[in-house]
């Protein structure tokens, strides 16, 4: 069965597929979501600065869902008002829990290049804590994330007039602090949690805040890895976090008793239990790509969980959450990145260097115009996934570096991209000035032939803002002229 629901966390319509076996032999929940125009940016912002706050009961979610409106016809979520009392007694309630968990689990070693391990599980279910010990335990290693995303608004205000100019949306999500040194703390979210971001900041659970930069992420695993400066921090600060423990995903059997920790809605830290439904789940997304081996649970995860953290009854963590599946027919379908590929993502992402986001004249420029491949276009017209450049800027970056129109990007700087808006998203992070690898596809004589390109990026006086047309949006017919 089908039902058309929209998903005030993404900003467009969906289709959900209800989970059958029946009729899905292979376990795959389809989402497919219904054509837009405007960028991702601009569908998200849009559907969150209409819908601030507004739970509906019919939803993927899978993203910072509340979201506070900034600029003319903005709606502002009233639940927001509520987030630093919530916050105050989320920070009385874990005052008492113990901070004493180390970072054993997250311990550099000689012998070891992995930053981040398993902690020993034990299987003796008389170890077990209840659901409020597990909180006190753990809550204090689950932060509060806000993302704000600029947008151009182009529409009509309340009184009827043209509203135009450029807009912010401030969105919450969650994280879990998985590691730390002698200069920062590591925290892992979801990818979708800080995509296109702006300004990224956490709240730590004694209330305070301070500026993250983004080390690294994996947008095909939903995983982003944040680092704060401990020297923002204050000692009291310090003293009141914990770095949670990871237990072992794969021990983990149907039935067993699970705690989901996260800033539901932006109210701040809250707690839900439930157990462990179904291990190995596969979830497609809209835009074909699917995530496997997912933990599915009945615990509450609600939007604005997205990145916090699921917990076995020995108060480790098990798993990431990332987002839930209900409708009218579906009722406690929430699903969890396990603790196994956290930790294999997050090594990977462990040696690169932490980033902060750069204003627009700052940051650096491809000087390219181009365009996504999806699958779907990728399978039609045998060409590989990523970003078509089809012009280059006569005399910006890509052009001296030697990018060619019919080019496809699919790595820049060693991070994959799959579509225009990804790497716009990822250049934001980056000077104008540095230098850096881009990984392109390069069509010949045998098909196309993989290249490393070192490319200076540019500034905003030289080049043009790169500019992203979708096969889905008004300039469909441009698209088809580039392939037919």
């Amino acid at each position: 069965m089908r039902t058309y629901d929209y998903n005030s966390d993404n900003g467009y319509s969906q289709y959900i597929e209800n989970e059958n076996e029946n009729e899905n032999e292979n376990n795959v929940t389809p989402v497919n979501s219904e054509d837009m125009q405007g960028s991702r940016a601009q569908r998200r912002a849009a559907g969150k600065r209409h819908h601030a706050g507004r739970i509906v009961s019919s939803l993927i979610a899978v993203g910072a869902a509340v979201c506070v409106g900034f600029g003319a016809g903005s709606y502002v979520a009233s639940s927001a008002n509520t987030q630093t009392a919530a916050a105050a007694d989320s920070t009385a309630a874990t005052t008492a829990s113990s901070a004493t968990q180390t970072s054993a689990s997250a311990s550099q070693s000689s012998s070891d290049s992995n930053v981040v391990k398993l902690a020993a599980s034990s299987s003796d279910s008389s170890s077990d804590m209840s659901v409020t010990d597990v909180a006190k335990s753990a809550m204090s290693s689950v932060v509060s994330i806000t993302n704000v995303i600029k947008y151009q608004q182009n529409g009509y205000s309340m009184f009827g007039s043209g509203d135009t100019g450029e807009a912010e949306e401030a969105a919450s999500g969650s994280g879990v602090i998985i590691y730390q040194d002698d200069d920062e703390i590591w925290i892992v979210t979801n990818h979708h949690v800080v995509e296109d971001a702006e300004s990224l900041s956490v709240q730590f659970v004694d209330g305070t805040s301070a500026d993250a930069s983004l080390k690294g992420e994996d947008s095909d695993a939903d995983i982003a890895l944040l680092s704060v400066k401990k020297s923002d921090l204050s000692s009291d600060t310090l003293s009141a976090i914990s770095v949670a423990t990871f237990g072992d995903s794969d021990a983990v059997e149907v039935g067993n008793q699970v705690v989901a920790i996260g800033n539901a809605l932006g109210y701040g830290q809250s707690v839900t239990t439930g157990i462990i439904s179904a291990k190995d789940r596969d979830l497609e997304s809209s835009d074909g790509s699917t995530m496997t081996g997912l933990l599915q649970t009945d615990a509450a995860i609600n939007p604005g969980n997205s990145g916090g953290g699921l917990f076995n009854m020995q108060g480790q963590l098990i798993g990431i959450n990332v987002a839930k599946y209900s409708s009218t027919d579906v009722e406690g379908m929430g699903y969890s990145i396990p603790a196994s590929k956290v930790i294999e993502v997050v090594n990977e992402l462990a040696g690169r260097t932490s980033r902060q986001i750069y204003s627009e004249s700052e940051r650096g420029y491809l000087g390219i115009q181009m365009v996504s491949i999806d699958a779907s276009t990728a399978s039609t017209y045998n060409m590989p996934e990523g970003v078509y450049i089809y012009s280059v800027v006569s005399g910006g970056a890509a052009d001296k570096a030697g990018l060619q129109s019919g080019d496809i990007i699919t790595s820049f700087d060693g991070t994959s991209v799959s579509d225009a808006d990804e790497l716009k998203d990822i250049i934001k992070y980056y000077k104008s000035g540095e230098t850096v690898t881009v990984t392109v596809e390069r069509a010949g004589d045998n098909g196309y032939e993989s290249k490393d390109i070192q490319v200076t990026l540019g500034d905003e006086a030289s080049a043009t803002q790169t500019t992203t047309q979708s096969s889905n949006t008004s300039s469909t017919n441009s698209w088809y002229s580039l392939f037919r």
